[in-house]
């Protein structure tokens, strides 16, 4: 047996993560909490005892021994869960798997768990002090961590017991930890290396996280090196002249850097956090470094305003009304926001790609490129210094880089799209000195870190390539295609083989909106899969799964009178839909991101739904003066139908009820869970906490319901509510309307979709069939499109991106 097979079979013998405490309930204590209730796992939130009674308490005749007192900072820490934003829980119904206690009454609970994770505050003393209770209470063999942002992890498990240092580590969430990709996993000189392995696949097979290893360095990979480039970007803004807005112009999406760019990043993080990341590596390193890591007068000013940014109301940005305001940094006074405008920019935006946008614009011999120039330069340069001691492969940094600080492109990958030789070239014209290994590797004829081979990525380690390790469960479309190529495309969609036997239906189209060309691929791919495949998933790896049918092209026929056209393409719709439905071969969609209108309707109309935990999903045609087209409604209803326990006697009129209310108020649901609980996905139906192994959940889910003999649903008829229930339908927007809070045009559209759920003008409880219900849906989004009113909504949509209420 090899070694590796070894370490495998040795991890099995680990006790599984079932049950976890959280020692802290602050914001990331709680948030890590809530983390771990989103994917199931039951988990104990502990913090302090409180030492005074409030008012309020006395009033009620408590004392300091009653549990709801000593529990309190712990429970309020839950608590706020409910109402933060973004939503740290997945569903609201996950907080029941998180419990309160504190420190001194439920520490023996700590033999109930099998992962300890320490979140109190960033100090070693503290944290010592804490772990010398949790080596008392453990049970052998449980794993313990510090989610510490840059503390030395050595010298946290300093004089705790053997088995302690064996099962101790440092897991470096990133907040907030539902949304934030990144976890650095940081191992001591003690830990056993089969924890180690066990806890980096935990991370991202069940915690869903895009896991990197870290060595103990201050700060470790991310924050090391985002801060560093947080501060260089500062120090040439005073350097440069250049106004806070101008320099988020330029360091932001049009470099593939999140839209917050770099100081309204600063503001978000807040500018306390920051300070106090920079001075933990101010504090442990000499030289130049250490004058990077000085924070600027101006800043420590406006902390000791306390102007720390979101979390206080301003901070390098203040909003007054609907105008957001610049920081002037010299003055301290605030002004209206600049950008900065210059040929290399717009030059810049004409490109396609980050790649090509940065070429434009860091090489160009205007105040926009020497700015980026002079702030990614230095970063480049650093992260190359780095490398070897805060981690042992350029991936390592890269992965930080993008998964923790939202990066497109990280260090070295940057640095490839930009030419390494020409770079190296430039910054020693400028006198920078080059880390050896780096000049090495030109003089080696070697002029990118990352290469490319027959679908395979590499990347330079050690004075040659090394094929990059991918776990199995992360599928590369744009590799396959490579590897495999296109069974067929068209302008919309490419149907791909996945491999043993599964096809994959791949969007392409602008925001992945259905049209014609979307439409013909299904029909294709449908027929295809059915003669020589064992079934077909639908999805992709754009931005979003898919934003609705093409609204733009719906337009143009509706202003142009040709409703015969468009009775033509809302058929080809609804019959692809049903298409997908009976097919005799199973269709699983895998929706992530926005999943509106349309792609919700392709997801309805699947055989099985494997849903990103971060899927976003509705039918919202009712914000563009609509109602769904493609079967929307029918399916939605059937799905709650479907949802109810069999034999049992329930309510026709508040299952209509419910999803006259989703589609009306257009319900979008901000996770997976909360799209199973709006009754989108069904009990069956599966959610994968792990964005990146989204494809390869639901090509299992094709195989297995091939495996298990799968056929198409036989075709049956369903009861509706008929005239009785239209009306009851109608009763609540009626009362909205003459209350004020809709519109006349609202109410109509209202009245068309009550009508469509409700069956049309037949008697409550008949019973009617899937075409019938398409009929009415079609007929009713022909009568709305072609209202002005309706044509307001959609062109304001496609000018602004955001509803119309006229």
């Amino acid at each position: 047996m090899s070694i590796h097979s070894k370490l495998k079979e040795e991890i099995k013998l680990i006790q599984q993560i079932k049950k976890a405490a959280v020692l802290g309930s602050g914001v990331m204590g709680s948030g890590i909490a809530a983390h771990l209730a989103n994917i199931g796992i039951p988990t104990l939130l502990l913090d302090i005892v409180p030492r005074e009674l409030t008012d309020a308490e006395k009033a009620k005749g408590l004392t300091l021994e009653d549990k709801q007192v000593r529990n309190k900072i712990s429970e309020a820490g839950k608590q706020k869960l409910l109402k933060q934003k973004p939503a740290p829980l997945t569903s609201k119904k996950n907080i029941a798997l998180i419990e309160a206690g504190n420190f001194e009454d439920d520490m023996e609970r700590l033999k109930e768990v099998d992962w300890i994770i320490e979140v109190v505050v960033e100090n070693l003393d503290v944290k010592k002090e804490v772990f010398s209770k949790v080596d008392q209470y453990r049970r052998l063999g449980s794993i313990v961590s510090s989610n510490t942002s840059g503390i030395s992890v050595e010298a946290m498990a300093e004089g705790r017991s053997e088995d302690f240092r064996k099962h101790f580590l440092g897991t470096h969430f990133f907040n907030p930890p539902r949304y934030l990709k990144l976890l650095e996993v940081i191992p001591t000189s003690a830990t056993d290396a089969k924890v180690l392995t066990y806890m980096k696949e935990f991370g991202e097979d069940v915690l869903g996280k895009g896991v990197v290893e870290a060595k103990d360095t201050p700060n470790f990979i991310a924050n090391r090196i985002g801060t560093y480039g947080l501060l260089v970007t500062v120090q040439e803004m005073l350097k440069g002249g250049y106004s806070v807005g101008e320099v988020d112009s330029i360091t932001g999406p049009l470099i593939g850097r999140p839209s917050s760019a770099t100081f309204r990043t600063l503001d978000v993080v807040g500018l306390d956090t920051f300070a106090h990341v920079a001075k933990n590596v101010y504090d442990q390193v000499e030289g130049k470094e250490k004058d990077v890591f000085e924070i600027p007068d101006f800043i420590q000013k406006m902390l000791d305003k306390g102007w720390l940014g979101s979390k206080s109301g301003q901070g390098f940005f203040l909003k007054q009304g609907k105008e957001i305001l610049e920081l002037d940094p010299e003055t301290l006074e605030y002004g209206p926001r600049k950008k900065l405008k210059t040929q290399a920019v717009e030059l810049a935006k004409q490109q396609k790609g980050t790649v090509n946008k940065m070429k434009a614009l860091v090489y160009a011999d205007d105040c926009a490129g020497k700015l980026l120039w002079n702030v990614l330069s230095p970063a480049l340069l650093y992260s190359a210094e780095l490398f070897g001691e805060i981690a042992d492969d350029i991936v390592a940094i890269d992965e930080a880089m993008k998964w923790g600080f939202g990066w497109q492109m990280g260090p070295f990958e940057t640095w490839d799209a930009i030419g390494v030789e020409q770079s190296v070239e430039k910054m020693k014209s400028e006198g920078a000195e080059i880390p050896l290994w780096i000049q090495e590797m030109i003089d080696n004829g070697i002029h990118s870190f990352y290469k490319e081979e027959e679908g395979n990525l590499y990347f330079y380690s050690n004075g040659e390539y090394q094929q990059m390790k991918q776990n199995m469960k992360v599928i590369n479309l744009k590799q396959i295609k490579q590897q495999k190529g296109v069974i067929k495309k068209n302008t919309g969609a490419s149907l791909i083989d996945l491999g043993d036997d599964v096809a994959i239906l791949e969007f392409h189209s602008k925001s992945n909106a259905i049209g014609l060309d979307i439409i013909q691929m299904i029909n294709f791919s449908i027929d295809e899969v059915e003669k020589n495949y064992k079934g077909l998933v639908i999805s992709n790896q754009g931005k979003n799964f898919c934003v609705g049918a093409n609204i733009g092209m719906m337009l143009m026929e509706a202003q142009d009178d040709n409703f015969y056209e468009l009775d033509m393409v809302i058929r080809q719709f609804q019959n692809a839909m049903m298409k997908i439905k009976y097919s005799s071969k199973p269709v699983v969609a895998a929706p992530f991101g926005m999943t509106l209108g349309g792609g919700a309707e392709v997801c309805l109309s699947a055989a099985h739904i494997q849903a990103s935990s971060e899927t976003y999903m509705g039918l919202v045609e009712a914000g563009v003066g609509l109602i769904p087209g493609g079967a929307g409604n029918k399916s939605l209803y059937l799905k709650h139908l479907a949802g109810l326990p069999a034999g049992v006697t329930f309510d026709l009129q508040n299952v209509a009820n419910k999803v006259f209310e989703t589609i009306a108020m257009a319900k979008v649901s901000t996770s997976g869970a909360e799209a199973r609980d709006n009754n989108f996905l069904g009990a069956a139906d599966g959610i994968s906490i792990n964005g990146d192994h989204l494809i390869y959940d639901a090509k299992q889910a094709v195989l297995s319901l091939a495996d298990r003999g799968y056929r198409a649903p036989a075709r049956s008829q369903f009861p509706v509510v008929g005239e009785t229930g239209y009306a009851a339908l109608l009763l609540g927007a009626q009362a909205m309307h003459l209350s004020g809070y809709i519109s006349d045009h609202d109410l109509k559209i209202a009245k068309e979709l009550a009508y469509v759920i409700a069956g049309g003008k037949v008697p409550h409880g008949t019973v009617v069939d899937e075409q019938y219900m398409l009929d009415l849906e079609r007929e009713a989004f022909l009568r709305l499109i072609a209202e002005p009113k309706s044509q307001q909504r959609m062109q304001h949509m496609l000018l602004k991106g955001k509803p119309l209420r006229n």
